[in-house]
């Protein structure tokens, strides 16, 4: 337990003073003394949120390497630093880099010494000065408190400042909270400021700093899901997304092939659509944290082009195993026609075509057979060095599919991933006694959410998905019992689909491990994450699939 102790100096580095100028860069001046620095000043508004932002580059690329690389979406190559490979063997009999839960607790105690410390009285022209501010740092304890709980398991939960050694003593002797416990803490913590406005900062240093702030909607839909509360989990999704005032609706882009031929792809899909927050990254190591992810994923010129990680055969087999359906009109006639899954240009192109379009891997040419670089060049575009994504839109409708799911509505949640839902797809594809029991979970008012813009997400990759007739909802082959004992039959497969929607969707984002280990712990069953983890090479590791049917080996080691 020595990380508590690195939880004292935590303040001492906590920046809240920062220069709007130099976004994000510390003040030199060590925070020793809690009297000397009360909140109570107009601009410790703007400073003290940047600094805390400053501590969460610190994790940035580490929540998106615990997620991915002990997934089954990603495999290290030869060129991989030793601690990554580590991470994605889940072997932690030697120190690793990554495993550093100290920073998680310097953004919470960042956290704690802000809610604390601030002055919420404090009044200028009849505006409580830190009023929006103190909703976005509950927030930010939120998020790193999933973060941190979804990476260790049980850890303490610690809502008060630690300024001493003292109290970090205190704080090593205290229970540990299971992942459900913390969620529920934060549900009823951050739920008061569900509505609350962001702070208008309007841009800083290029960016629009309203895309810093965690979205509070979506982030108590994920903290219900993974506390079991789905009904819950999909009223937030659902107020988060149907939003009158600013509704969140999925974009146009997709992976298409460009004619009936199958000779061509087009389309604007970029696996970046719909990035609604992220966690902004310096551009240079003298401005703060840069993130190190470019190095990882895709080949530079600071790797010398070797690229650490590749898509894993497990990911490819997901991507072609899915089947690719073009609705083709004329005037006088709709035909339904469907890809070829072989003899096309590239393997990637068979089946869905997000992987195809998201990553590129090809000879450099013309370079000098003695050259200490690789002479392969791969790039993810997916990866952008300037920010990390927090919340991306079609990663939370899909969220909102398995809150819904998981609430008895798997019609519902299925038009999710194949039509899109607006009141008119509803009405067409969700029965009336779904309907009914849904309620308002899943209205959408027509005229912000028009049937020419639905669209299912399974559709982003493989083509036009209402029309693929070997998409759909799953059925009992004979008839059940009860309309319950169907719903409960269809539940755990359109879960499945789900589940693989977001791998198809959110790739190489961060979410992978965790989506997996969500479901597992939901229906007690150890091989839903052990199996595909440990098959991840296209063959079974049997080594890595005992060790992960025990749960306790889920987690990272606390030191």
């Amino acid at each position: 337990m020595k990380y508590i102790y690195k939880l004292v100096c935590a303040i001492c580095a906590m920046g809240v003073f920062t220069s709007c100028g130099d976004m994000l860069e510390t003040d030199s001046e060590l925070v020793m003394y809690e009297k000397d620095n009360q909140l109570n000043q107009p601009t410790d508004s703007v400073y003290s949120v940047m600094g805390i932002i400053g501590k969460m580059q610190i994790i940035a690329d580490r929540v998106v390497l615990l997620g991915e690389m002990r997934g089954d979406l990603l495999a290290t190559t030869e060129a991989a630093n030793s601690d990554l490979k580590r991470l994605a063997a889940f072997d932690f009999s030697q120190e690793n880099k990554y495993n550093a839960v100290s920073d998680y607790y310097a953004v919470i105690n960042n956290c704690n010494y802000f809610l604390n410390h601030v002055d919420t009285t404090l009044e200028r022209r009849g505006h409580k000065i830190f009023k929006a501010e103190y909703a976005v740092v509950k927030a930010y304890r939120a998020w790193a408190y999933l973060q941190v709980a979804q990476a260790y398991g049980n850890v303490p939960l610690i809502t008060k400042p630690l300024l001493t050694e003292i109290e970090a003593r205190e704080a090593m002797n205290m229970p540990k909270s299971s992942i459900s416990d913390i969620c529920s803490y934060f549900i009823a913590d951050i739920a008061p400021y569900a509505e609350e406005e962001l702070p208008r900062w309007g841009v800083v240093d290029g960016y629009q700093s309203t895309s810093f702030f965690i979205p509070v909607k979506a982030l108590l839909g994920d903290l219900c899901l993974w506390a079991g509360r789905y009904e819950e989990a999909a009223r937030w999704y659902h107020d988060y997304l149907s939003d009158r005032d600013a509704p969140v609706t999925l974009g146009s882009g997709r992976a298409t092939w460009y004619n009936t031929e199958f000779q061509y792809t087009s389309g604007g899909y970029s696996g970046n659509t719909g990035a609604q927050t992220f966690i902004p990254m310096e551009a240079r190591v003298f401005d703060g944290v840069v993130s190190d992810l470019s190095n990882i994923f895709e080949s530079t010129r600071e790797n010398k082009y070797y690229y650490q990680v590749i898509p894993s055969k497990a990911m490819r087999n997901l991507s072609a195993s899915q089947v690719y359906c073009m609705e083709y009109k004329t005037d006088t006639e709709t035909d339904t026609l469907y890809a070829p899954t072989a003899g096309l240009a590239d393997e990637l192109l068979v089946g869905d075509l997000r992987l195809y379009f998201i990553y590129n891997l090809r000879a450099a040419g013309g370079q000098d057979e003695y050259s200490e670089d690789n002479n392969m060049r791969q790039t993810i575009n997916k990866i952008v060095s300037n920010r990390i994504v927090t919340y991306r839109t079609p990663m939370i409708y899909l969220r909102y599919a398995e809150a819904l799911n998981r609430s008895g509505l798997p019609q519902s949640a299925f038009a999710v991933l194949k039509y899109g839902l607006c009141s008119d797809n509803v009405k067409q594809y969700v029965d009336s006694l779904e309907q009914q029991a849904a309620g308002d979970l899943i209205a959408f008012d027509q005229t912000l959410f028009p049937k020419e813009r639905a669209i299912g997400i399974h559709s982003f990759g493989s083509g036009d998905s209402p029309a693929n007739e070997y998409y759909v909802l799953p059925q009992p082959q004979d008839s059940l019992a009860t309309r319950q004992d169907t719903i409960d039959y269809q539940i755990p497969l359109v879960e499945d689909l789900i589940i693989n929607e977001m791998a198809l969707e959110g790739a190489f984002e961060g979410y992978r491990y965790y989506d997996l280990m969500r479901v597992a712990l939901r229906r007690g069953d150890a091989a839903y994450l052990a199996d595909p983890v440990s098959k991840r090479n296209g063959e079974t590791d049997d080594n890595l699939r005992q060790l992960l049917m025990n749960t306790n080996n889920w987690y990272l080691p606390l030191p």
